[in-house]
């Protein structure tokens, strides 16, 4: 088979050229260490490469597929990166991005890279993310900033903008990611991949975490297809022992869900922001374009398609009140690290936006970060009364409210200002994260400029399996994997 021909196959499509015996694991591997290293320098999505432990994994599954016709692991044998931040593998270095960490080697594996493990996945490597993943943009000192494919100038987005970066340029057909903003969608937009957040505690965060700022952060992936996304979210999803909580049963697998009539949807947009979201009510015109052709897309596909009055889902200093939680949540990060160094941290150990966070959240209390909580609780009734009420069952957005900006924007030395660009980006996409429903951003829209603008869809809590019947009815009408970014594996020059 030719190398040219296996960039069109995705993650399910390459387990099973290993399991026909088309292709081996470890003739896959090689080809993946290959783009790494042709690719990597264009780009600067992978920081850490793990090829001695992964060839020898791919040798383990060739052995196995040749011995065993009865595989029951979903990607056996399929090359996969892991993003560096939360999820560790046990004996590798974690750096979460930050210089700080330095010689630290993870003592376990997560709960969620096992269950990557056992559904055959081989992790080739570690992908690059901002310092301690606060950012919405993927250029930590330490490492250098990842770069979008589709325009090298611009950002791949944060905080999984190097699995974002290396799904979208061929490198992986999937990557893990992690959202406690926007962190798996944002990426996704920027890089004209597939990203979904799945609903609160779907995955798993142990062993070193119950749950992340209650329930605002959550781990899936960043993938080039949706049924990709489906059957990995099947592998890894359910409770572990000792979870605080967990998310509702699902009906049946989400790869089966694909496969289901859509029916007709109601769906409600919103071309401006909320008063109470963000700064402002504004959004680009790029993206004001996307979500309209999205909402006349649905309609095309005869779904039920209503333009919301943001009145309705205004909320009085709903961006303040996650500020609290999210610079709690990052600050919570340094004072950990503060105990186990067993010395105060201090202004040059850290880069400018991370001590600005780390300051704030020293001066938040306890009873901040509840009524914080309260109010996110309060406004995650009010959206799912939207919902009920108004018979909605899909909620339509930009996923971002201004178009991927130029790499260098989030280390200006003014951090009003990159507060400011933080918020105004992350409007749509952080309050999902508040009140832990499902969303997902799509890659349907690329403006006249050749960049992806993602569109969002969200769903009520716990109802994955509308977005991805969805999805997938948007991925067969406007299909988006035939489209490639200037960087990309799949060109002869670059093979």
């Amino acid at each position: 088979m030719l190398k040219a021909d296996l960039i069109e196959y995705d993650a399910l499509g390459q387990a099973e050229l290993i399991k026909n015996g088309d292709i081996k694991s470890s003739e896959l591997v090689e080809l993946t260490i290959e783009r790494i290293e042709k690719i990597n320098p264009k780009i600067n999505s992978v920081i850490y490469k793990m090829y001695d432990e992964a060839r020898k994994l791919a040798e383990k599954w060739d052995k196995e597929i040749s011995t065993n016709k009865k595989i029951d692991a979903p990607f056996s044998g399929v090359p996969f990166l892991l993003k560096d931040i939360c999820a560790e593998y046990k004996g590798t270095p974690y750096y979460a991005g930050a210089k700080l960490l330095e010689g630290y080697i993870s003592e376990w594996d997560s709960e969620l890279v096992k269950r990557q493990k056992a559904a055959g996945l081989i992790i080739v490597g570690k992908t690059n993310t901002p310092e301690f993943g606060i950012p919405p943009t993927t250029e930590p000192v330490l490492f250098g900033p990842t770069r979008n494919p589709w325009n090298l100038n611009i950002i791949a987005g944060g905080s999984s903008g190097g699995s974002a970066a290396a799904v979208a340029a061929g490198i992986v057909p999937m990557a893990h990611g992690n959202d406690g903003g926007g962190s798996i969608r944002i990426p996704a937009s920027c890089c004209g991949v597939f990203g979904l957040k799945p609903t609160r505690a779907r995955n798993p965060l142990g062993p070193r975490y119950g749950d992340i700022g209650s329930g605002m952060v959550v781990e899936h992936a960043l993938t080039r297809t949706v049924r990709d996304s489906a059957a990995l979210l099947d592998a890894t999803s359910g409770p572990d022992l000792g979870d605080p909580y967990y998310a509702p049963h699902k009906k049946r697998p989400y790869l089966e869900e694909i496969r289901q009539e859509v029916g007709r949807l109601k769906i409600g947009f919103l071309t401006s922001i909320p008063k109470g979201w963000s700064f402002t009510t504004k959004i680009h015109p790029d993206c004001e374009n996307a979500v309209r052709d999205a909402a006349h897309l649905c309609e095309k596909l005869e779904h039920n398609v209503v333009e919301v009055n943001p009145k309705e889902l205004s909320h009085k200093n709903l961006f303040q009140t996650f500020s609290v939680l999210f610079t709690s949540v990052s600050g919570s990060t340094l004072t950990y690290i503060e105990k186990e160094l067993g010395s105060k941290i201090t202004e040059d150990q850290v880069e400018p936006l991370t001590w600005l966070i780390y300051k704030i959240s020293t001066t938040q209390t306890a009873s901040d970060y509840l009524l914080a909580l309260e109010e996110c609780q309060l406004f995650s009734r009010k959206l799912a009364q939207w919902y009920h009420n108004g018979g909605y069952d899909l909620f339509l957005t930009p996923t971002l409210t201004i178009p991927p900006v130029k790499i260098g924007t989030f280390t200006s030395e003014n951090m009003g200002k990159i507060v400011q660009i933080m918020n105004q980006m992350a409007a749509f996409t952080s309050v999902f994260n508040s009140t832990g429903q499902p969303a997902m951003s799509v890659p349907l829209y690329w403006s006249t400029e050749n960049i992806p603008i993602g569109i969002q869809f969200a769903a009520p809590f716990g109802d994955e399996a509308t977005l991805f019947r969805l999805a997938a009815q948007l991925e067969q009408e406007r299909p988006w994997t035939n489209r490639k970014p200037p960087i990309f594996c799949g060109e002869s020059s670059i093979l």
